[in-house]
């Protein structure tokens, strides 16, 4: 038996009704088990977020405040580093004042002393040799040096060759020599290398690294 026409429309239209919120149904599903699968969110966020504060909080201590960080032990510590520097400028100094009494073994024993004592450094720790010293007697010479750290060019410790430690600095020297009542004024730059031996720090030697103001005087006395 056939349905009444509008009977039929309102039975479609039913259909129709449910298909939609089945469709709507089916959507917010999917949206909602997208949003928990994604590698952000909010609750990845939240769980990060916790992860950094459980970290900070690992890294206290109990009395709150925070733990050092642990760095690389340095080859040599700043305090020996002052004292290798006080040994340069203290045999650079020295090297470098004198006058026209002094007697050579008596003069250079100290000196030598801050030194490995090899030949090399017996062989440079002199006093003005030849002609120079032969001026200096008659003329009643003396000179007054003084020496100032620059900067360090090289700290090593040669493992391989067990050399031990060695520090390399710049040094800026000044000389005020006084001859026949005039004095002169004259300063160079070294590269003074020390190392450590039984330890205690030792000049192992020294080479000019660059011309300062050498000839600038100051004369004085006339």
């Amino acid at each position: 038996m056939d349905l009444p026409e509008e009977g039929k429309r309102s039975g479609l239209l039913a259909l129709a009704v449910l298909g939609v919120l089945l469709v709507a149904v089916l959507a917010v599903f999917t949206v909602f088990d997208g949003g928990d699968d994604s590698d952000g969110g909010p609750a990845a966020s939240s769980a990060t977020s916790a992860g950094r504060q459980d970290a900070a909080k690992a890294d206290s201590r109990s009395d709150g405040t925070q733990e050092p960080s642990v760095g690389a032990t340095p080859i040599v510590a700043l305090t020996e580093v002052a004292e290798a520097h006080a040994v340069m400028t203290k045999y650079m100094a020295g090297l470098n004042t004198y006058d026209h009494a002094s007697k050579p073994a008596a003069w250079s024993a100290p000196l030598l002393g801050l030194t490995t004592g090899d030949t090399q450094m017996e062989q440079v720790t002199t006093l003005p040799a030849d002609k120079d010293w032969a001026q200096c007697e008659p003329d009643r010479c003396s000179s007054t040096g003084t020496a100032t750290v620059v900067r360090d060019a090289m700290i090593s410790d040669d493992l391989v060759r067990d050399s031990g430690r060695s520090i390399s600095s710049v040094v800026d020297v000044t000389a005020a020599r006084t001859a026949g009542g005039k004095t002169v004024t004259e300063s160079n730059r070294w590269l003074v290398t020390v190392k450590e031996e039984s330890g205690a720090w030792v000049v192992s030697g020294f080479d000019l690294f660059g011309l300062g103001d050498v000839g600038a005087s100051d004369e004085s006395g006339e």
